[in-house]
Order: structure tokens, then C-alpha cells, then sequence
């Protein structure tokens, strides 16, 4: 119950949903609802139930969970509905490979690209995300988290690049947050940006691109390991 009323309150406390159509208010809800975890993976998505956990009629949540579908985010199985889609090891892979790559190529470029104002841009990042796990909100780290990352990617000054990583920005997310909700992790992440950091501002794209690749590493070895550990739960 308690994640049903986390769900009402935050649909009904949020201006900009409430200017949106139905069926995007009920859709952003519910992938936050996802990719924070009050939804597990594996958790059922009935549409009755989400009508009135979030009260609404059935349309708006059987489109919103066909956009969800689209994302990954909800598998539709034949004879059974909707549930929350699983966190595997395929796909932590699938998502690790392909992050690893573009977060290595984004760091080395802004190495070598990265301007006066953009290496304060980056340091200002920095900052605000070691002030952010002082608090301890996972939501917050992880949004002041990817603003870092962000910065880093619009110091490469590579617009297909920044598409690329836009277009895998839910799957990280849901990768990122489950890592940042680990307070254990904290000390190790501010480390590991301060590398890729001194890196980029001293120009040194070959360090720069070691750090990336080592900070995204650490990170698929903690949720492989947290994936493998709810498996055998």
C-alpha cells in the first residue's frame, strides 16, 4: 500500500503532469515508479489496480503500459498482462558494453575539446554531486550524477555521440539508480569522478578514457553482483 499512495501523491503534486494529457501523466508516473524501484521487477501492472491507485479509468494505463512496453520497461505476456521488466545479466551486458564504449569515447574527446567555461561547467558538476551523496537522496545523486556525465559528453562537442547516449538514457538510469541507492558506494564514485575529471582537464585523453572505462567496470561488477544475488534469493 504504501507504494500505491507514493504513486497518488507524487501524481498529484506534480504541475507538469498535471498539464500533461492523461495518458503521459499516467506514463511518467509509472516508469518513475520503474526506474526507482517502488515497482519491482517482476511486480504485476493490472489495470484496475493502477486506476485506482492512481484515479484514473483503464485507457490512459493500458496506453501508458504500451509505452512502457516500447521502453523495455514492462514485458506484456500472453495470458497473463503486464508485469515490470526483469534486470538481467543479458541485459546488464547489452547496456555495460555500450555505455562503456560511448563513456570512453565522450571522456577522451573532452579532453581534448573541453573549454574554459565547460571545464567550470565540469568542476561545478563535480561538486554538486559530492555535496548530493552528503544528503543521501538516491533520486537526487542520481539526477546530479548524470548532469556529471552530461557535462562530459557536451564537452565533447559530439552531437551524434550526445544522441546516442540520450536514446540509452532509460536503461542507464535504471542501472545508476539501483547503484546510487548503496551509500557504501559513495566514497568510491566521488573517487572515481574526480579521476575522470583531473584527467579531462589536464588533456590527457588516454588517462581520460582509463578512468571512464574503469568507472563504468566497477559499476557492472556491483549490479552483476546485485542481479546474482536476488537470483538466488
Amino acid at each position: 500500500m504504501g507504494q500505491d499512495n507514493n504513486l497518488t501523491v507524487e501524481m498529484s503534486m506534480t504541475g507538469d503532469q498535471q498539464s500533461m494529457p492523461l495518458r503521459d501523466a499516467v506514463f511518467v508516473s509509472l516508469r518513475k515508479a520503474i526506474l526507482t524501484g517502488k515497482l519491482k521487477p517482476g511486480e504485476r501492472l493490472t489495470e484496475v489496480k493502477l486506476g485506482k491507485m492512481l484515479g484514473t479509468s483503464r485507457t490512459p494505463i493500458r496506453e501508458a503500459i504500451r509505452m512502457l512496453e516500447l521502453e523495455g520497461l514492462v514485458a506484456i505476456v500472453p495470458g497473463s498482462g503486464a508485469k515490470v521488466s526483469g534486470m538481467t545479466l543479458e541485459d546488464l551486458q547489452e547496456v555495460m558494453e555500450v555505455r562503456s564504449a560511448l563513456e570512453q569515447l565522450s571522456a577522451g574527446l573532452a579532453s581534448e575539446r573541453i573549454t574554459q567555461e565547460e571545464k567550470t561547467g565540469l568542476r561545478d558538476a563535480l561538486n554538486a554531486f559530492i555535496k548530493s551523496t552528503r544528503i543521501g537522496d538516491s533520486m537526487e545523486i542520481a539526477e546530479v550524477d548524470g548532469k556529471f556525465h552530461d557535462a562530459i559528453v557536451k564537452a565533447a562537442k559530439n552531437e551524434k555521440l550526445r544522441t546516442i547516449l540520450n536514446g540509452l538514457a532509460d536503461n542507464i538510469y535504471r542501472y545508476r539508480y539501483e547503484c546510487l541507492r548503496d551509500d557504501e558506494r559513495y566514497e568510491h564514485l566521488i573517487t572515481e569522478h574526480k579521476e575522470i575529471y583531473k584527467a579531462i582537464l589536464a588533456g590527457d585523453r588516454e588517462c581520460a578514457e582509463k578512468a571512464a572505462r574503469n568507472h563504468i567496470a566497477l559499476q557492472w561488477e556491483f549490479m552483476r553482483g546485485k542481479i546474482l544475488e536476488e537470483k538466488e534469493q
